[in-house]
């Protein structure tokens, strides 16, 4: 079977769980400026710079992968949230995007066969593609609306070159996550399907949203349903939500996407709303009684944790989410012309 059919076929058995994120378990392990730098002999200072981690420091990105396997992720995603030319170019990084993105998915990839030689569960790695620190929607210039710092065949290139990266590292699935721009995603999706294209197989896409204000809307306005109408042409393997809020706050979109989406949802919520001091402090057994019952009403298939969540945290949803016996069914949605502005509007049959 095809990577898309395999995942398709275990979330048809039972919820499936993602890991955390990799940040905050890079930063215990209190590297230096210099572990950061490695040999790379880059001249600007390389200190948080997580994603170069992967090819100066591979066996932390090994262990932080080993410890979401160990807590029951099956949906294992690379350490490349600003590996690309766009993000790197703020520490002078650019010309490593692409051995970083092959090098962190071999890592994932070799962590994974490891794992299910040992088991024989299977387990499925996502090359993971943030939003870069530009938008295609929004002019960074408040006397200049019609100003862009990028346009969208450069987004699209950027894009195309760390796909092209990861897949040749051993990613299954490209992941467009934490997407607050929805033209910035159509960018990353022209790219991936110009990669099928060329490459003349099926490339299974991930997509999530992140939401910006609590009335449901990304940071260029789209609703979580008009969000759906304007990426369900390409055919995504997973369409879902991350970051945003903690679980609480971000059921109700939750919920309404996974009514309208005829695909697989997967969402991985913050661990709770960061504190005065900007910290994370919901407690896993907290994060996991929430999506415990989203499992339990059909609301997803695949769950996990982003920012402030730890092994610990996808541990206890893992052990939540155990004994769901009947996973979220994909809705037969009825065929009918959606559109998408900023709202959702269909034409009736």
């Amino acid at each position: 079977m095809s990577a898309r059919e395999r995942l398709i076929e275990a979330a048809s058995k039972h919820v499936l769980v993602k890991d955390g994120p990799y940040g905050t378990e890079i930063q215990r392990a209190k590297l230096s400026a210099e572990d950061y730098a490695g040999d790379t002999g880059l001249s600007r200072d390389q200190k948080g710079n997580n994603d170069l981690v992967n090819l100066t420091q591979p066996q932390v990105i090994r262990a932080i992968c080993d410890s979401y396997i160990d807590a029951g992720a099956t949906v294992l995603a690379t350490n490349t949230f600003n590996a690309n030319r766009i993000s790197q170019a703020d520490y002078g990084a650019e010309s490593l995007v692409h051995d970083i993105n092959v090098a962190a998915a071999r890592i994932i990839r070799q962590a994974c066969d490891d794992a299910t030689a040992k088991d024989g569960i299977p387990r499925f790695v996502c090359g993971a593609m943030g939003p870069t620190n530009k938008t295609l929607s929004l002019s960074p210039k408040v006397e200049d609306p019609g100003f862009r710092e990028v346009t969208f065949d450069e987004v699209k290139e950027v894009y195309r070159e760390q796909a092209a990266a990861l897949l040749e590292g051993g990613a299954e699935f490209i992941l467009v996550e934490t997407v607050f721009d929805t033209l910035n995603c159509k960018a990353a999706v022209m790219a991936v399907k110009e990669l099928e294209r060329d490459l003349g197989r099926d490339i299974p896409l991930m997509i999530s949203l992140t939401l910006t204000d609590l009335s449901g809307r990304n940071l260029s306005g789209h609703t979580v349903e008009a969000f759906w109408n304007t990426m369900r042409h390409a055919k995504p393997v997973t369409i879902g939500l991350n970051c945003s809020f903690g679980a609480e706050q971000l059921r109700p979109h939750v919920q309404l996407l996974a009514k309208v989406a005829d695909t697989l949802l997967m969402a991985y919520p913050n661990a709770g709303l960061p504190n005065e001091m900007g910290e994370y402090d919901e407690l896993p057994e907290t994060t996991a009684s929430f999506l415990k019952r989203w499992a339990e009403n059909g609301r997803a298939n695949i769950l996990g944790g982003c920012c402030g969540s730890t092994p610990a945290h996808i541990a206890a949803i893992a052990a939540a989410v155990k004994n769901v016996t009947e996973p979220r069914p994909v809705p037969q949605i009825e065929p009918e012309m959606r559109l998408a502005g900023l709202e959702p509007f269909t034409i009736a049959a």
